[in-house]
């Protein structure tokens, strides 16, 4: 089968579809991300990668490609909790219309089509429309809101997911109107009872000498300013946030930060005789941001075929990974696409 996968990003769906074991013969990515791409070609050097404008694609182009699969993670700006959620009105949403408009004048040989988006989608027009394709080109689907603590995942990482066959293939399950918030419903088992503590995704020695531990240590401004807002792990717990594109550089709601030592509560102010004495009990924490190879395996990136070029930033890591998806959950469903059951 052949396949295209579109704002490719750094390669999440295409480690999905390597994990699912569903054979194909070849895979077309496009983005526009020179970023992203360069992590992309780093690690799939003899992959097919258009450094493209999805709206750049010509009806020639995709007879051409003529996929059987269409794996998508359209901008997800649009539609998040934090932005502006202008939605269709959104320049970023207008890849996802050509798309839409472009795919019934295309040859007929896709069969199979996954979407991934941020929570927020699900109510957005954006998806009323997609809905809408899918009907008047006869395809069926399911919607689901899922995260990877449903799969064992030690990370909180709720997103939008639809997954749709053209007819006459059918699923080996009852599709639902409704969205899907528990593979369980339709008698999928997933391992969500047994996450795993975050000592087995750990990267980084609690050396606290070592330039690696001093180069994600967490500034002590930044600790005066947030520490009661930072949401904090240490080895044995078995749960972390989502990490945002913004991890690194802001503090509230991009991610957890990771304590060598378990805490119970964090040091307040009021509790200190002297300012002095506050500002030694934040540094002897010695909370540090997770690295970006401690985030990639949570978000379940292979550790022996994933890495970043040397050319790319601290930052530049951050804000790929917090853009991309969760292999595993992806690969699950696109079994479940596929294969129906």
């Amino acid at each position: 089968m052949k396949v295209l996968e579109l704002f490719s990003g750094i390669g999440g769906m295409h480690y999905a579809l390597k994990e699912s074991g569903i054979p194909y013969s070849y895979i077309v990515a496009v983005d526009i991300n020179t970023s992203a791409n360069g992590v992309y070609k780093h690690n799939f050097p003899i992959s097919c990668l258009l450094y493209r404008n999805i709206q750049s694609l010509t009806l020639e182009e995709m007879n051409n490609i003529s996929p059987d699969i269409l794996l998508m993670s359209p901008p997800c700006q649009p539609f998040t909790r934090v932005g502006l959620k202008r939605d269709i009105e959104d320049n970023r949403s207008c890849a996802l219309m050509f798309l839409l408009e472009m795919l019934p004048k295309t040859n007929g040989s896709l069969k199979y089509i996954l979407v991934e988006n941020v929570k927020g989608f699900d109510t957005s027009n954006a998806r009323l429309k997609l809905l809408e394709f899918l009907e008047e080109n006869h395809f069926i689907y399911q919607e689901f809101l899922l995260s990877p603590t449903q799969f064992g995942i030690s990370n909180s990482r709720t997103r939008y997911y639809l997954i749709a066959r053209k007819k006459p293939l059918e699923f080996g399950f009852p599709t639902s109107s409704s969205i899907i918030t528990d593979l369980a419903d339709i008698g999928i088992s997933t391992s969500g009872d047994s996450c795993y503590p975050i000592s087995t995704i750990l990267s980084v020695d609690d050396d606290f000498d070592s330039l690696e531990y001093k180069q994600l240590l967490i500034p002590l401004e930044k600790l005066v300013k947030h520490i009661n807002v930072m949401d904090i792990v240490s080895k044995d717990d078995k749960r972390s946030c989502c990490f945002t594109k913004a991890y690194g550089n802001y503090i509230e709601g991009t991610g957890s930060v990771y304590s060598p030592f378990p805490l119970d509560e964090t040091p307040k102010r009021e509790n200190y005789p002297s300012e002095e004495l506050f500002l030694e009990a934040l540094r002897s924490l010695k909370l540090r941001f997770f690295s970006p190879t401690e985030i990639a395996r949570l978000m379940c990136f292979p550790d022996n075929e994933f890495g970043f070029p040397k050319t790319h930033s601290l930052k530049q890591k951050y804000r790929l990974l917090g853009n991309s998806i969760n292999v595993k959950v992806v690969a699950c469903l696109i079994k479940l696409m596929v294969n129906g059951s």
